[in-house]
């Protein structure tokens, strides 16, 4: 109780407190890209798990919906600076024992961060219905796929190779591909074209919207299909038309009639 209380007198603010946090994500990093100088104690645990709670305890909504955006940013800046740039211009044999380090490094920095930030996924997550900490740093890896959706050019190739290696590793079988990252991708998948629908929903015209769906079902068609294997296809398609199309089907309808009326102001 005595921690508690203590806990209590020192609540502290994103700028206060977001540079000790780093200081642990720098760490954390190091450690896992072999620096064996590097080491956590149970009093640096308990210095990370403290801040964030004091963070969050001081303004509980508006601090935790800045932190858990903090937390989303760290797995993609990672991604993005050291990943990637380890990935790219291997082949064969060079790709799968990189993929399969920088899976297993991931891993680690997933399960170390959402250690430090628990306190964000049993008060923040759970009230609000997001996705949790876990799923957030292991759904970060498949981020590529979303920066394709959103127009911006990506090595599909290297998407398609790091595909084939869940049906090597199981030799043929496709269990590792359908639990480590088709489920993933799917759930992604649903997430994203979600938002889409709800904020096109909001923004554009019933002919807008169909527009923009008919352009989404020919990306996954063409483009995010060309690197998944064959079984996720249809799959696919159908996720995006539900989340597009059946989820907001009564919303569609009366846009469409709303559109349609000559009262309706062009």
């Amino acid at each position: 109780m005595a921690r508690t209380d203590q806990e209590h007198q020192h609540l502290i603010e994103i700028e206060e407190g977001w540079p000790v946090l780093q200081e642990g994500i720098d760490k954390l990093i190091k450690i896992i890209e072999g620096d064996k100088t590097q080491s956590f104690s149970s009093a640096d645990y308990m210095l990370y798990y403290t801040t964030v709670y004091n963070i969050c305890y001081s303004n509980a909504s508006g601090n935790c919906q800045v932190l858990y955006e903090k937390y989303i940013n760290i797995f993609q800046d990672y991604i993005t600076n050291k990943v990637l740039p380890c990935l790219e211009g291997k082949k064969d044999e060079a790709l799968l024992r990189e993929l399969v380090k920088r899976w297993s490094n991931h891993k680690i920095m997933t399960r170390w961060l959402s250690r430090f930030f628990h306190y964000l996924d049993r008060y923040f997550v759970a009230v609000k219905s997001i996705q949790s900490l876990q799923e957030v740093g292991l759904l970060s890896f498949y981020n590529l796929i979303d920066r394709g959706r959103e127009g911006e050019d990506i090595d599909e190739a290297l998407i398609k190779n790091v595909m084939a290696i869940y049906v090597d590793v199981g030799q043929g079988s496709m269990e590792y591909y359908e639990k480590d990252f088709e489920e993933a991708m799917f759930k992604d998948t649903a997430a994203f074209y979600s938002t889409k629908a709800s904020n096109w929903l909001k923004h554009e015209s019933y002919n807008d919207y169909m527009l923009k769906v008919e352009y989404c079902l020919k990306h996954e068609r063409d483009t995010v299909s060309c690197y998944l294997h064959n079984r996720s296809q249809k799959k696919l398609i159908e996720i995006v038309e539900y989340e597009l199309l059946s989820v907001y089907a009564t919303e569609l309808q009366e846009k469409k009639q709303l559109d349609a009326s000559p009262l309706t102001e062009k």
